[in-house]
Parts: C-alpha cells; structure tokens; sequence
C-alpha cells in the first residue's frame, strides 16, 4: 500500500461510488467535471483536513504525491465554490449513520448519552462578510450531538455564528438517547415539553431561574458523594413556571462549582445524573481535537458552499479515523493506544504489525464493513 494513501482507501470503503452517484441524484447536480469530479475533490477536501494542507495551492502541490489525481489550484477553487456543500453534508451523514450503528450494536449499548453543544469558528469580518459574529469578526457555527460510547458526532447543523443554541438544538433531539447539554438549551417550556413526549434529558439551569414548593426525594447517602440537593420542584417565576414538577440535582463539580441540572430521569441516584451532566465534557475533547488536527481553523474559501463543504469534509475525516481505532483498540491482542497517537502512526505508517494487520484487513474488506453496519 502506498505511503499516505490509506485515509482515502478508508473513505472508499465506507462509501462507494454508486452512493456518491445516488447523493448526487438526490441533490439534482450534474458531476459533468472530468478532472475534478465530486469523488476527487472530495478526497482533496479530507486529505487537506487530515494531513492539514495549508491551503488549496498547497494541496495541489503535494496532493499527487499523496496518490491523488493532479489538479490545478484554479480548478479545485473554482469546483469548490460551484459544489452544493448539502451534498458533503449529505456524505457525512451517510458515513456516520453507518458507524454509529457498526459501533453501537459492537458495544450493546441500549440507550446512551447524546451531548449537545456548538461551537464556532471566527476569521475576520472581510474573510465572510455573510457571518458577521462580533466586532471586527466573522464567525460560523457547528451544532452538534455527540454520542458519547460510540465517540462520534450523530448530527451536525450549520449556521452562522449569531445563531442561538437553544432554537437549534431542537433539530438535534432524538428520543433514543438521554439528552445532556449545558444552560444555553434550557428553556422552561422545552422541559415541560420534553416531560410529556418522553425524551429522557439531563440540563444545566440557569443561575437565575427560581425554584418553588421543594420536596427533597428520598436518597442512600454515600460517602464521598459529591451531592448537595436532590428534589422536585416547578421551574420559574408566577408570571411564567412550568406546569410540571420536575426533578433538579445540585452537586459540586471537580472545580469547586455549584452546578443544578434538571433531568426528568427519576429512577437512576443523584451521583448518577451529576456523572451524566460530567460527561457531556466529551463533546468538548471532540471540538478541540478537530480544531487542533484537522485544520478547521483554516478556511479555503468564502462563500458558504466552501466553507462549509470544507468543514463536514473534516468531520469525514474523524469519524473515519475514529470507528478505525475504536475498532482495533479493543481488540485484546493489540496494544492499547490513544487516538492522538493513533492517528499520528496510521498517517506516517508506523503503526506495529499488529495494528497494521488489522488496518488492513479493515481497508480490503469493503464488503464485510456495510454488512456489518447496515445488517
């Protein structure tokens, strides 16, 4: 196998060219390029986040020495601002629905945790002058929901950076997981919304939201437990409360802070739902290990079909790179190494021979990869 050409081996695994071609249909576009079809510029776009090319000149200097079809700058630029960036959105989508389900039923895993949160890449206001953000900046945000066994995003909303939190989380609710999410997606209908359909969530609330007629909830205590308060309560003031009681957990997190979350989770303890709310921590390692590795601070183009084509490009990237190393990673006979060092080794192509089997046996087998993930 050629130095540096497994990313893109991997990406052909996990969706094949009739895929792409159906997407393509789907989308109403016409793939009439020769030299830099849709495939090709794809691969540019997860090879530029992967190996963090400095820009489009860049890429298609050492692209080809990458085992990538030349093409000129001017070309990849131009095929950039033309393509629908919907249609990468639409690939990510694909690739991701398919590992979420390979990984989940690999785990058993009956209900997980879905983190939400967002987070926002500023340039300077001339860069994107059709996302101002805040002073001389622009800005772009990605709202995301992050499973936290399978570690990968599940969905991911694009907009501009002004765009509240909370409005657009509600594209990202899904009834098969425990919602956890910080104040910005609190809102005292939501929770009483949330209560009557049955989506199990666990949310930080606002410092100032008032909290009437407490009854405490019967509990073991234990020692060490960094507890407070358990109880039920109506949110809100005369003007404007909840119509429903629901159940609010106050505890100490590992800086010394008074954190209350509202859940409507009423058979799990209080340590439980404050371990819940910690975890959401890991949609924050995901934000910045994208930022820090693949290059998303460094936007190609201007136009929103560029930018954003280029952002769910990289998240392509790492949702390949991470099914590949939670698959072999638990394997008993490897081994264990983390993601950063993962990625760093399968790139250079220093990954022992254990490993390396075991990476090629996931390359060459296409066929084994969409059984196992659509079955």
């Amino acid at each position: 196998m050629a130095k540096n050409t497994t990313i893109f081996t991997l990406l052909q695994n996990f969706i094949s060219q009739e895929e792409l071609a159906g997407i393509l249909t789907e989308f109403g576009f016409e793939d009439t390029a020769r030299k830099c079809d849709v495939p090709t510029l794809l691969r540019y776009l997860v090879g530029a986040a992967t190996f963090e090319w400095k820009s489009l000149r860049h890429a298609a200097d050492v692209a080809p020495a990458q085992g990538l079809q030349p093409v000129d700058y001017s070309t990849l630029s131009k095929r950039l601002g033309e393509l629908n960036y919907q249609i990468v959105k639409r690939i990510l989508e694909v690739i991701v629905g398919r590992l979420n389900r390979a990984t989940r039923r690999k785990l058993k895993v009956k209900k997980d945790i879905l983190a939400m949160d967002s987070t926002t890449i500023t340039v300077g206001k001339n860069r994107l002058p059709w996302a101002l953000y805040h002073g001389e900046r622009s800005g772009i945000k990605l709202h995301v929901s992050f499973t936290n066994t399978t570690g990968m995003p599940l969905q991911v909303v694009e907009t501009t950076g002004l765009r509240h939190d909370g409005p657009i989380g509600e594209q990202l609710e899904d009834k098969r997981f425990i919602l956890v999410a910080d104040r910005a997606y609190f809102a005292l209908d939501k929770v009483d919304c949330y209560a009557q359909t049955g989506q199990d969530f666990v949310i930080r609330l606002k410092e100032n939201i008032q909290l009437n007629r407490k009854k405490s909830l019967k509990r073991t205590m234990l020692n060490d437990s960094n507890i407070l308060a358990d109880f039920t309560c109506t949110l809100g003031t005369a003007q404007k409360q909840t119509k429903k009681r629901h159940r609010v957990v106050e505890f100490i997190d590992y800086e010394g802070a008074l954190v209350r979350v509202v859940t409507n989770l009423r058979h799990v303890t209080a340590e439980d739902i404050a371990t819940m709310y910690k975890e959401r921590w890991a949609i924050e390692s995901f934000f910045r290990w994208i930022k820090q590795n693949l290059n998303v601070p460094v936007l190609f183009g201007t136009t929103p079909n560029a930018v954003f084509s280029q952002l769910f490009a990289a998240l392509i990237a790492y949702v390949l790179l991470k099914f590949l190393h939670a698959r072999i990673n638990r394997k008993s006979d490897v081994k264990s190494l983390s993601f950063a060092g993962f990625t760093r080794l399968f790139l250079w192509h220093a990954l022992d021979q254990q490993w390396q089997t075991y990476v090629e046996e996931i390359l060459t087998s296409a066929r084994f990869i969409y059984q196992e993930s659509d079955t």
